[in-house]
């Protein structure tokens, strides 16, 4: 752990089409290579799909609500005490919770074959939204591993 000052957390600037630092980061996590414009479109493409799809409202608040449904609330840490390493139960800091939530979907979205990213990116995010499909399932697994081992939550520090 580094021994100088913490590093100071620099504000996510809102995505030119809806005005969103949520959809902004929802961008930089799809984003490979530097290729900020080609995830711009597949973003944008999956909010359009999956506002059609749904068909109600506000795309944002879809995201949203589809972000709130996969976002982990606790998790477990690896804590090594006196030559034996524990999974301690930790809460996960908000920040931590969406970073997460978005790797996990941008990891479901790819690993769903035979589509293109933007329709399996929808598909994610409907499913999300619907509070099903693997993402949900993985923070699902999550809360029920940090559950599991509760009786190791004293050792967090």
């Amino acid at each position: 752990m580094s021994r100088r000052r913490q590093a100071t957390r620099r504000p996510v600037s809102a995505d030119p089409l809806h005005g969103s630092p949520l959809i902004s980061m929802l961008v930089n996590a799809v984003m490979k290579s530097g290729k900020k414009s080609l995830a711009q479109r597949i973003v944008y493409g999956a909010i359009e799909k999956m506002a059609e799809k749904v068909g109600k409202g506000n795309p944002i608040e879809l995201v949203l609500g589809a972000l709130e449904n996969i976002r982990p609330k606790i998790e477990v840490k690896s804590r090594r005490v006196g030559g034996a390493t524990y999974q301690v139960p930790i809460e996960v800091p908000f920040e931590r919770q969406q970073s997460l939530a978005f790797r996990w979907v941008v990891n479901a979205a790819t690993s769903r074959k035979g589509a293109s990213m933007s329709e399996s990116l929808a598909s994610e995010l409907i499913d999300a939204y619907n509070n099903t499909g693997s993402v949900v399932k993985k923070r699902e697994e999550t809360h029920k591993m940090a559950q599991a081992n509760r009786a190791f939550a004293h050792l967090r520090w």
